[in-house]
């Protein structure tokens, strides 16, 4: 079973990877690369995405998208769960 340890280890885990993706982001701007950035703000159903470029616009929608949909399967999910558990 998973238990609060386990959740907040992943939670340092997952702060951790941002922390490198960041980093890593720094060092090729460093060296002279392109930095391109995007974001989305979800408004109840409707994605409001922003970027420097169309590729990077591309991408935080495709991960817009995405998101939404496994938040969608994660609310959905316990509804299943207890309606099997109490038949």
């Amino acid at each position: 079973m998973i238990d609060a340890a386990s959740i907040m280890i992943l939670g340092i885990v997952i702060i951790f990877i941002g922390f490198i993706i960041i980093l890593l982001a720094v060092a090729k701007t460093m060296r002279g690369g392109k930095v391109e950035a995007g974001g989305v703000v979800i408004v109840g159903p409707i994605p409001i995405v922003f970027g420097t470029s169309a590729r990077a616009t591309k991408m935080v929608l495709i991960l817009a998208i995405a998101l939404t949909i496994l938040a969608i399967i994660l609310f959905i999910l316990p509804l299943l769960v207890t309606r099997s558990y109490w038949g």
